[in-house]
C-alpha cells in the first residue's frame, strides 16, 4: 500500500472520470494497474457499458494529467512500475494456479463440501513470491467443523510437498451473505474463482446482490472454472456415517475445540468470526488496513467527499449514486 505523492485531484471531472479514478487508485493500493476490461469490470459505484468507459479514457481529461498509461495499463501518475510488478507476479500465478485447481477439486471431493472457490491475490492473477493458496469454502450446515478437518489434511498433503494452502474462511450453506457490505467486501466477493459448486455460487452472489451497489458492473465470475453437477457418489457414501448424532457431536466437539485455540492465540483479532456456520480466519486485520488507506485515498482525490467512521457500511464515495448512463 504506497502512498500516492501530490496527487492531481479528481474535482471537476465527470461522474464517470471520477470512478474511472477511483478505481484505478483503488487497484493501486495492491500494485496492480488495470486495464480497459478491468476498469469497466471494477468500475467503483457506477454502471457504464465498456464503450463508455474506454471513450472516458481517450477523452484526455484523465490522461496525462491524472491517470498515466503504458503496455495498457492504467495507473496513477509516479506508479509505472506497477506494470513490471504486476506482469512477474503474474508468472508467479501462473505457476500456482495448477496447485490451486488441482488441491481446490481434492477439497471439493470431501464429504460435506458444497464450494469451493480461489479468493485472494491469486484469484487476481496478482500472486507474489510468498502467496498463499487462499480459498473460500462452503459446507453443509451442521457439519462445516467437520468438513474443515478434513479440508485440513488436504492442507497438511500440499504442505508436505512445498505448496501453502490457506482455506481461512469457511462458511455453511446458511451463512451465505457477507458481512460489512463495503468496497473491500464487494471485490474479495466478486473476484474469487468457483472451482466447483456452481449452483452456490450463483446464490451467493444473489444473497449478497448489495454488493451491486459497489460495483455494479462485475456481474459474474473473473473466470468458471466449475464443472457443475451434484458431487460425487463416493462423496454421498462418505457421508452417511456422520449424518448421526455421533457426526453432530463430533461437529460440536471439533468447533469448541479449535474455537478455544483460535481465540486463545488471536485475542484481538476483531475480523475473526468463529460459529457453527462460520469459521473465518482472518487475524491480521487486513480488510481494515485496506479500507482505512483507501479512504484517506479518496481524501485525497476527491477532497469533498465526506469521510467514513471506521466500520460503517456505506463507502465515502456513496455521495455518487450508481446510475445508468445513456
Amino acid at each position: 500500500m504506497n502512498p500516492i505523492h501530490d496527487p492531481a485531484p479528481f474535482q471537476g471531472l465527470s461522474p464517470l472520470e471520477r470512478a474511472i479514478g477511483r478505481t484505478v487508485a483503488y487497484a493501486d493500493l495492491f500494485d496492480y494497474p488495470l486495464t480497459v476490461p478491468e476498469i469497466h469490470r471494477y468500475l467503483d459505484g457506477l454502471r457504464a457499458t465498456p464503450g463508455e468507459v474506454a471513450a472516458a479514457l481517450a477523452q484526455g481529461h484523465l490522461l496525462p494529467g491524472r491517470l498515466g498509461s503504458r503496455e495498457g495499463y492504467f495507473f496513477l501518475p509516479g506508479r509505472e512500475e506497477t506494470v513490471a510488478i504486476r506482469q512477474e507476479r503474474a508468472r508467479i500465478a501462473q505457476r500456482l494456479w495448477p496447485q490451486a485447481l488441482g488441491y481446490g477439486r481434492l477439497m471439493a471431493r470431501l464429504p460435506f463440501v458444497r464450494m469451493v472457490s480461489v479468493t485472494g491475490s491469486l484469484a487476481m492473477d496478482n500472486a507474489g513470491e510468498q502467496a498463499d493458496i487462499d480459498y473460500l469454502i462452503v459446507t453443509e450446515h451442521g457439519r462445516l467443523w467437520l468438513a474443515r478437518l478434513l479440508v485440513i489434511g488436504v492442507v497438511r498433503l500440499a504442505a508436505g510437498r512445498g505448496v501453502v494452502l490457506c482455506p481461512n474462511y469457511l462458511v455453511s450453506e446458511r451463512a451465505l451473505r457477507f458481512p460489512n457490505p463495503n468496497i473491500y467486501t464487494a471485490h474479495e466477493l466478486v473476484q474469487m474463482v468457483p472451482l466447483s459448486g456452481r449452483a452456490i455460487y450463483q446464490r451467493i452472489r444473489e444473497v449478497n446482490a448489495w454488493s451491486h451497489r459497489f460495483l455494479p458492473n462485475a456481474l459474474g465470475p473473473p473466470r468458471d472454472l466449475t464443472g457443475g453437477g451434484r458431487g460425487s457418489l463416493a462423496q454421498r457414501l462418505a457421508e452417511l456415517p456422520l449424518r448421526t448424532p455421533l457426526g453432530a457431536w463430533l461437529d460440536r466437539w471439533e468447533m469448541g475445540r479449535k474455537v478455544a485455540k483460535f481465540r486463545q492465540e488471536n485475542p484481538t483479532a476483531s475480523e475473526a468470526r468463529f460459529s457453527r456456520d462460520c469459521c473465518k480466519g482472518h487475524f491480521t486485520g487486513h480488510s481494515q488496513r485496506i479500507m482505512a488507506a483507501y479512504r484517506q485515498r479518496e481524501q485525497a482525490l476527491v477532497p469533498d467527499v465526506p469521510a467514513v467512521e471506521p466500520g460503517a457500511s456505506q463507502p465515502a464515495h456513496s455521495v455518487e449514486k450508481v446510475e445508468k448512463l445513456p
